[in-house]
């Protein structure tokens, strides 16, 4: 894993990238001579938040004032002040909160994949819209606060997956108008048929994003992917008759 750290090949080679990085960073902070606070993609690594075209390749750890930082190949140490608010324990390790994590991606990597992160955050309730606006006053001003505002301020636990968040960001960019998110459709007679990821319900267009993982998700008990596939066309099918256009 790193100098004096090892894992049996075997093991290693049914690793997943976040699952080496969590060895990471239990191999980086026993070689740690000062303690720190394992922070942004690591701590996202450890909130299970989604890292979307992200390198996991050095472990990340804060430190308050005055301390230095003592970076290397495996560690990558920043010096911030972190209020005791902003700490939490997870799986034993002393980490970031998710929503101080949210606002440490926003300020480092790029705006989509802080946003996918945040989208999921606010999703399963990691964090809130107000606790996110809260803390962006604490870092405002500091390098890449602008990037993290843009981040909060867009960011929608609505969306259920990082196909749909990166759909939003794909419809901004194309200057189209924001589109309302999970949107029911029901028949004439009120029957409810099924729900968009994202739409224009005055438009009677619905957007879906459509992904392996998505039809692995709705996969049920005897199912095959060619059952899903099917009822999946079905549903859209009934969609259409109720006078709707479907995108995916």
């Amino acid at each position: 894993m790193r100098r004096g750290a090892y894992v049996g090949s075997a093991s290693a080679q049914a690793l997943t990238l976040r699952g080496r990085h969590r060895l990471l960073i239990e191999a980086t902070l026993t070689k740690l001579r000062r303690p720190a606070v394992v922070s942004h993609v690591s701590a996202a690594v450890l909130h299970g938040l989604p890292l979307w075209s992200v390198p996991l390749t050095a472990v990340h750890a804060t430190r308050n004032p005055p301390a230095k930082s003592d970076s290397d190949r495996n560690l990558i140490c920043h010096v911030c002040r972190l209020d005791p608010d902003e700490v939490t324990v997870v799986e034993g390790v002393t980490v970031t909160t998710a929503t101080r994590t949210i606002l440490d991606l926003g300020r480092s990597i790029g705006f989509v994949p802080a946003l996918i992160a945040a989208d999921d955050a606010l999703h399963r309730v990691l964090t809130t819209r107000e606790l996110l606006l809260t803390a962006l006053d604490g870092v405002r001003g500091t390098r890449g606060s602008r990037n993290a505002a843009r981040v909060v301020n867009f960011a929608d636990g609505r969306s259920a997956s990082v196909g749909e968040s990166r759909s939003r960001v794909l419809l901004a960019q194309a200057r189209l108008p924001t589109p309302v998110l999970q949107v029911a459709v029901y028949a004439s007679g009120g029957h409810f048929l099924g729900r968009g990821d994202l739409g224009y319900p005055a438009e009677r267009v619905l957007g879906e994003f459509d992904g392996r993982i998505k039809y692995g998700r709705l996969l049920q008990p005897g199912q095959s992917a060619g059952d899903v596939v099917f009822e999946e066309k079905r549903r859209e099918d009934a969609i259409r008759a109720a006078g709707w256009q479907v995108a995916r």
